[in-house]
């Protein structure tokens, strides 16, 4: 999956030990644009990203992954980001589709226009 926003907030880094070796770890709060922003918190794991590209306020482009867990009967969620790009520059790329289509995809016509009279025409309706 892909997101598109501004980078608001950037976590303390974590780092810790485990079975396998060391590990470490960058949460970090994109919000999207649009008419009802969104915000949406990312983990990306080990050294997969360039510390260049989290400042606040840069707008990036994030290819994640979506994995939920359950534990103790609860269920638990994670955003874990695989590649940040820096979006600038991107707007004059084709967004790429979401689905496969099954053919070419045909235009629409615009909706058809209803006006409203106050009075005076009849028409079939009952109410």
């Amino acid at each position: 999956m892909e997101i598109r926003g501004k980078l608001i907030h950037l976590l303390a880094p974590q780092t810790g030990e485990g079975k396998n070796g060391p590990w470490k770890k960058q949460d970090f709060v994109i919000e999207t644009d649009g008419q009802y922003p969104k915000k949406a918190c990312l983990t990306i794991w080990g050294d997969k990203h360039n510390e260049t590209f989290l400042t606040i306020g840069n707008e990036i482009v994030v290819s994640f992954d979506v994995e939920s867990r359950e534990y103790n009967g609860r269920w638990y969620t994670d955003l874990k980001a695989w590649k940040i790009e820096l979006a600038s520059g991107m707007e004059d790329a084709a967004p790429a589709p979401n689905y496969k289509s099954s053919g070419p995809v045909q235009p629409t016509s615009p909706a058809p226009e209803f006006t409203v009279s106050a009075g005076g025409d009849s028409d079939d309706l009952p109410f």
